[in-house]
Parts: structure tokens; sequence; C-alpha cells
């Protein structure tokens, strides 16, 4: 069933072409509407039925899947959380605007004296203690900065580098997830195919089967009931036919969903399903690489460094906190007249004696967080490590599968050879027939299961190792 895909480079190329065509044509050329559009087309047909490698399927879906996209996102979020706990260096400056208005005397003998506009008259006693409303419009600039805060800062800082750090292993880790998913659809449509293609060609050989036993039953060497059971089998391999072509459906389906493209697209693959080019590393040098590569383990790393950089920041609010402040400051009786300007200056140590307890209850959370990342690093170890020989193990199995079973494809085939020989002679029943036909079956099905399995499990031991990436020799 050939299939075709449309890639990106497809779409550009078919506009490419398009263009050339219309320039070739001219506006003002008169040609037949069908002519045109198949003319402005061709460039999109030829590059619609380009193939399709298992490498090119993994570069699409590194550049389209939706997985890809949200991790690249908490990426560029972490690095933003670098930029805020930065901002803790740098001086923070604010602009306020603001009127205020009343006869309070306290109010408007200072608001007078910002102003620059007290005079002795202010000193009456009768306007002193019972002045004329006031307004004052104040515009104000006045600017933070931190001076020492006993790496607060430094260490937020770095818990936040440690934190994009993680967020980068994660990434890599869906990367490693999606290749493997791609390799498993990729080949899980090349199964579901060769599944197609046994079931035609079992139904093909069940309707001989069928034409056989009629011919023998006019001969009188077959019954009856020998016709039925061949027309039975026949169906059960129609039925077959039906849930293998099903099945395949469903499969490209699977492999657009893992390409992140929309569901109903088509391709032609190429790779084909056959066993693999097996890394040859050992097993403790596999093991070694799974401990320096994965990104799990390095996670649970970063981890435990993300929570001593946190026990420092909650430390540092155990000292004091030295800062600077300037205002500088007009204030006016109008928008715009009577007033004055004015600047202030001030250098303070804020230090909090007690809060609660807070501070030591937030060190001694760093502190059991720290211990419960390092033991978070011994148990993924062994789990990788674990993991990296169960892969080693199936892929192992699936080797032996697929050396076994290509034995016994042939030595079914010649035994089907020989009973379709002694019954159309009439020495052996219809079941022996049957019997052979379904082995025969059921010996090829494992067979590409095997094949299926050994591809796969290749691929895992090489997401086990952390090595798997679009352009590993297992994906070739």
């Amino acid at each position: 069933m050939p299939k075709v895909t449309r890639s990106p480079w497809c779409h550009r190329a078919g506009a490419t072409a398009s263009t050339m065509a219309w320039s070739q044509i001219g506006p003002t050329t008169t040609m037949p509407t069908q002519k045109l559009i198949l003319f402005l087309l061709s460039g999109l047909t030829l590059c619609a039925q380009a193939p399709l490698t298992l490498p090119d399927a993994v570069r699409l879906a590194l550049t389209r899947h939706p997985s890809l996209e949200a991790a690249s996102a908490r990426v560029q979020a972490a690095e933003s959380r670098i930029a805020q706990a930065r901002a803790g260096w740098l001086p923070r400056a604010t602009y306020t605007e603001g009127i205020q208005s009343g006869n309070n005397p306290v109010y408007v003998f200072g608001a007078l004296l910002t102003q620059h506009q007290f005079t002795a008259a202010n000193f009456n006693l009768g306007p002193l203690n019972r002045p004329d409303a006031l307004s004052n419009f104040q515009s104000q600039v006045s600017v933070d900065q931190t001076v020492y805060d006993f790496g607060s800062t430094r260490n937020a800082v770095k818990a936040a580098q440690i934190g994009k750090k993680m967020t980068e292993e994660e990434r890599r880790r869906t990367e490693l997830a999606l290749i493997a998913g791609v390799a498993r659809a990729y080949h899980g449509v090349g199964l579901a195919e060769q599944y197609l293609r046994l079931a035609e060609e079992s139904l093909t050989s069940a309707n001989a089967d069928l034409e056989r036993s009629r011919s023998l039953q006019r001969a009188g060497v077959a019954t009856d009931a020998d016709v039925l059971s061949v027309q039975v089998h026949a169906s059960s391999m129609s039925e077959y036919r039906a849930r293998a072509a099903a099945d395949l459906r469903i499969a490209h389906a699977a492999l657009n969903e893992a390409l992140g493209l929309p569901l109903d697209d088509e391709h032609t693959l190429t790779t084909p399903m056959e066993s693999p080019q097996l890394p040859g590393d050992t097993g403790p040098a596999r093991e070694n690489q799974a401990t320096t590569l994965r990104p799990e383990l390095l996670t649970e790393r970063l981890s435990k460094e993300l929570s001593a950089a946190q026990e420092s920041v909650a430390k540092a609010q155990y000292w004091p906190v030295i800062r600077v402040h300037g205002v500088f400051e007009a204030d006016r009786q109008n928008f715009v007249s009577k007033g004055g300007a004015n600047w202030l200056f001030v250098a303070s140590a804020r230090w909090t004696l007690f809060d609660g307890n807070r501070t030591r209850a937030s060190v001694a959370e760093a502190r059991h967080m720290k211990a419960a990342a390092a033991a978070g690093e011994k148990q993924m170890d062994a789990a990788v490590r674990l993991e990296v020989r169960r892969a080693e193990a199936n892929l192992d199995a699936s080797r032996e599968r697929v050396t076994t079973t290509r034995d016994t494809v042939a030595q079914a085939e010649e035994s089907l050879r020989i009973i379709r020989n002694r019954y159309s002679n009439g020495l052996v029943t219809v079941t022996d027939l049957l019997r052979s036909e379904t082995a025969l079956l059921e010996s090829k099905t494992r067979r590409l299961a095997a094949l299926y399995d050994q591809r796969t499990a290749a691929v895992q031991l090489e997401a086990a190792t952390g090595a798997l990436n679009g352009d590993s020799d297992v994906l070739k």
C-alpha cells in the first residue's frame, strides 16, 4: 500500500515550483484551466512522494512535536528565573506622582517647607494653629540598592541556574522518550504493513486451497465437510485481513501523533524492519555510560546541588541586609509652580532578630531536601543500571528469537508444501492441511514480531544508556 509524506521542505519546494510555473506561463498566457492546475501542482506531487527514513522521521519529530515545544518553553522560563534572581544585584528605581490636600497644621507646616514657600508670616499663632487648606503636588523618584546580603542573592542566582540545568535535562529526557516513541511507531507501521501483506498471502493461499478442495470433491477424493472446513478457514483469513488493514490505519495515525503531524498524513517508509546495527559495548560499559548520560540521574544530582544552594539562601536570613535609599522629590502648590525640589539619602542595616523560627525551619527544610536528593540519586543510579540490564536481556532474547523463527518459517513452509502434495493425492486429511496452514501463519507472525522486538529493543537499549539521538546507528 504505497503511502506519501508531506514535509515542510516539500511545501517550500512545491511553492517554488508553482512560482516558477506561473512565471513561465505568465498572467496573460491563454491556457486551459485543467492543464494550468496540473502544471502548478506538479512540483507538489513529485515532492509529496518523497520517502521518509527513520532518521528523517526522528528529525521531523524533534522540530515539530508539541512535547518538545513545551519542554523548550520551560527552559526559557527557567532562563527568565535566572534574570529575576540577578535583579537582586541591581538598583530598583520607582517614580511616584501624587497629590495631597488638607488643613492639618502639621501637614501644612511641613508641606510649606518642602515647597520652599515658608515665610515669617507662617509663624503667626493664628495661621499656625488654624491654617488654610493647602494642596501639594509631589513628584518623587526613589532608588533602592542592596549593598550586601551575605550571599542571599548570589545563592538565589545559583539556585536558578541549577533549576535551568534541571529543565534542560528534562528536555533531553523528553527527547529520548520522543525518539524511542518515533522508532516504535515507525516500525509499528512496518509491522502492520507486513501483517497485512501476510494476511493477504494467507487469504490467497486459503482461496487456492478452497479451489483445490472443490476439485478433489468433484473427483470424489474430498468430502463436503472438507470443502466447508476450508471455507471456514478462508473466512477466518478474510477476517484476519480486515483486522490487519484496520491496525495499519491506526499505526499510521500513531506515527503521525509521534511526529507531531495531523493524524491523517500519509507516508512512504523506506527504513526496512530488519535486524539493526547493534551497539558493541559490554554490559558494565553501558551501565557506566548510563550513569553519566541519563538525564534522570543527572537531574537527581542537580537536585542535590539545588537543595544546597537553597540552604545557603535560607542561612543568609540570619544576617543583616545592608541597603542604601535615595529620594529626589519636587513639591508644588500648583502642578507646575510655587514649589521646590529636595533630596534624601539613607543607608541602613536591617537585622531580623526573631522571626518566629521561620529561618531555622527553612534551613532545616533545605537540609532535609538535600538528604532526600542524595537518597534519590542512589535509588536512581540502581534503577538506571537495572533498566540497562533489562534492555540488554530483551535485546538478547529478541536476537535469539529472530534466529529461531527464521528456521521455523523455513520448516513450516516445507511442511506445508509436503502436506499440500499429500492432500492433493488423498494421503492426508483436510485437518492436516489447515493445521499446516495455521502453523505457517503463526511462525511468520512470530518472526515479524521478533524482528519488531529486536528493532525496538536496540533503540530502548540505546535510550537506557542515554546515548540515543537522531544520528544513532540503531535508527538506520
